[in-house]
């Protein structure tokens, strides 16, 4: 039995997505209510391309992410706790309270703290992937973007770079037809992502997003490509947010048939729907599970409303600057 068959697995699997869909959710409240700080950039709809990428990845992996990185992080296994206490700003939080939602990361977990500049996140899991190949570390990295980033220069050196020195890194394109407000076919003509892989002599490749299996198993054929040193890889995974850009976009420009055609592929039903299928979940225990998470996220709202804030004297910590020579 493989690992993508395992009952155990599929049912985890099941987890991690509510968990994203639950938190996310949830924080949208939060943040309406004005309880939070900052601003949000949510995945609603975008739950099987983070879980069915980390899931295939091992432990010692990385992942670069964006500023609509709160699935990523919970699916590479930051706790929904430290992640609420950075949104509430407090010493706790994954990042110490001074990243917010944009910049959630553990590099313990795998997971560098997430870069907010479009494409930012490229050159970096290039940079980390040579590294890698340099050390002989069996390590390889997924590096997740948007479809508007592929219009940055950014991508364009990194992904020519790591197609040169056959780089470990595995370039995760999140298509979900939207650069902000604008259309995917008003900014490209070719509007399949994939093929950019083969203008730089390397492998890409066009996923159902929206199916968590299909990604799991297409990021463990991209990852096995990388770990044998012929990478890199690109995936594009076709998806559709089902919220807008950031909190206060009301997602007008999405046509009314294009969104219920999507939203009746939502990830999460549909896998609710397999499992239930092959008789290994019913709609009682989805409905337990739903519980039981939100129960998980609720407790750890309360705890990160009160969690300690920092203080004046920690604008002087995880500062760098270069020793003044005299």
């Amino acid at each position: 039995m493989t690992r993508s068959n395992r009952p155990e697995f599929l049912l985890g699997l099941l987890e991690r997505m509510i968990e994203i869909r639950e938190f996310e959710d949830g924080v949208k409240f939060l943040f309406l209510e004005g309880s939070m700080p900052g601003t949000i950039h949510q995945c609603q709809g975008q739950e099987a391309t983070a879980v069915g990428v980390c899931s295939a990845l091992e432990s010692t992996d990385f992942i670069t992410s964006t500023f609509r990185g709160h699935g990523h992080a919970l699916a590479k296994g930051l706790s929904m706790q430290e992640m609420l206490d950075e949104l509430f700003g407090a010493k706790s939080g994954c990042a110490g309270g001074k990243g917010g939602s944009m910049h959630m990361g553990d590099m313990d977990k795998g997971m560098v703290p997430a870069i907010a500049i479009v494409a930012g996140g490229i050159p970096l899991a290039a940079g980390m992937a040579l590294s890698f190949k340099l050390e002989k570390k069996p390590q390889i990295v997924a590096c997740f973007f948007g479809d508007g980033a592929v219009a940055e220069g950014a991508f364009h050196e990194a992904v020519n770079m790591a197609a040169l020195w056959n780089l470990p890194v595995i370039f995760v394109c999140e298509n979900n037809l939207y650069g902000a407000s604008t259309r995917i076919d008003q900014v490209m003509r070719n509007t399949k992502i994939a093929d950019r892989a083969a203008a730089y002599g390397f492998e890409g490749e066009t996923i159902d997003g929206n199916d968590v299996l299909a990604v799991y198993e297409a990021t463990k054929r991209a990852a096995a490509q990388c770990r044998t040193g012929t990478g890199p890889y690109l995936l594009e995974l076709l998806t559709y947010r089902r919220t807008g850009h950031s909190r206060r976009d009301p997602t007008h420009y999405q046509p009314k048939d294009e969104k219920k055609a999507w939203f009746e592929r939502d990830p999460i039903d549909r896998f609710v729907a397999q499992l239930q299928r092959e008789g290994l979940i019913d709609a009682d225990g989805v409905t337990r599970l739903r519980a039981e998470v939100t129960k998980r996220f609720e407790a750890a709202v309360e705890i990160a409303k009160v969690a300690e804030q920092p203080t004046l004297a920690d604008l002087e910590t995880d500062v760098f600057a270069a020793k003044e020579v005299a």
